[in-house]
């Protein structure tokens, strides 16, 4: 109930519930790694304490590696952070783990993930690849075809 709550964005009604169940049942190991992730990001949302909401993610995404969700709120967490680039590269994460989560296709598109060069071998700033890139930007929708990159 407290990560649900933490979806839906009721984070004063979240937050206290994961710290509870945290510090009574993290001893034991027993907690979802999601539980983690959703602390963090909340902590570094609601109370600014960012540093702290990174540590908790990492470990979220260390615990369960496998956990799209935990990435999106590590992204998340990381662009609170200023962090842009690792925030791409735990979107890109995410997504290779579940590449139709809504959530983390937003994520990507409000942080603005380039697509790869048309021609990998030339230079992204060769005319030709953005000449190239600017066609299949037009001819595309943004999240078709090309898998991020």
């Amino acid at each position: 109930m407290a990560i649900e709550a933490c979806r839906r964005g009721r984070w004063n009604e979240g937050l206290p519930r994961l710290a509870r169940l945290i510090e009574e049942g993290g001893r034991s190991g027993t907690l979802p790694a999601l539980a983690y992730s959703y602390l963090g990001y909340g902590i570094a949302l609601r109370q600014k304490k960012v540093r702290e909401g990174l540590q908790l993610c990492q470990h979220a995404v260390k615990l369960e590696f496998y956990q799209a969700e935990s990435f999106l709120n590590l992204a998340r967490t990381l662009q609170l952070a200023g962090q842009r680039r690792d925030a791409v590269r735990a979107v890109r994460a995410g997504l290779r783990l579940d590449r139709d989560n809504p959530q983390l296709l937003e994520l990507q598109d409000k942080i603005g993930m380039r697509r790869r060069p048309v021609f990998s071998f030339l230079a992204r700033s060769n005319p030709l690849n953005f000449l190239l890139g600017k066609l299949r930007h037009a001819v595309r929708p943004t999240r078709g075809g090309d898998p991020p990159g």
